[in-house]
């Protein structure tokens, strides 16, 4: 909390509602995969590329919890890990991608550039996440590996377009994110 203090003012509050919903939206749509497991998308780029990783983590892991606990999505047993997956993992991945790279490459190609590889990156980390912990569970590595690697290199394709043309549309209404130096992103 103390991170995100730092990160967000008050004025800045209603962003992470508004980007709590969001991602829950998004998050309800899900496809079915081979072993029992499910694909969605996670949402961690675009919370971290507008809001920074320590918001974006309490954005991700407040959405699970509604999810979980109002909508029975997810179950409770397996909240911790979809935490741990796609609240702390999925939005380190997409950090440590998209501040770099952002800065790297600047203007609004390395945005686009940097929302896209974040996004897909931390879906892949999170599925990667999923599957050698459903493989200590019992299920072989081998099936559940590639049934959630393969469908979520989709799902990450589509997330990194979708994450892409967001970021670009937020910078351009003129909402610049603060976590990153000012102008490290969008000199052009």
């Amino acid at each position: 909390m103390a991170k995100t203090r730092e990160q967000i003012s008050d004025r800045q509050v209603p962003q992470l509602g508004v980007m709590a919903a969001f991602i829950f939206a998004a998050q309800m749509i899900n496809f079915p995969i081979a072993g029992g497991t499910s694909g969605h998308l996670l949402g961690a780029a675009l919370a971290t590329a507008l809001l920074g990783p320590w918001s974006a983590s309490i954005v991700l892991a407040t959405v699970l919890m509604i999810q979980c606990f109002v909508f029975q999505d997810g179950g409770l047993t397996a909240l911790g890990a979809n935490i741990l997956n796609m609240g702390v993992v999925g939005v380190l991945v997409a950090a440590g991608i998209y501040g770099p790279l952002s800065r790297l490459i600047k203007g609004k190609t390395g945005v686009a550039l940097a929302s896209f590889a974040a996004s897909w990156a931390s879906v892949m980390a999170a599925a990667f996440m999923t599957s050698a912990e459903l493989a200590l569970s019992g299920i072989p590595f081998a099936v559940v590996l590639p049934a959630m690697l393969g469908v979520h290199a989709l799902i990450g394709i589509g997330e990194g377009v979708i994450t892409a043309a967001v970021v670009l549309a937020v910078l351009n209404a003129g909402f610049s994110p603060n976590w990153l130096r000012k102008g490290d992103v969008c000199s052009e």
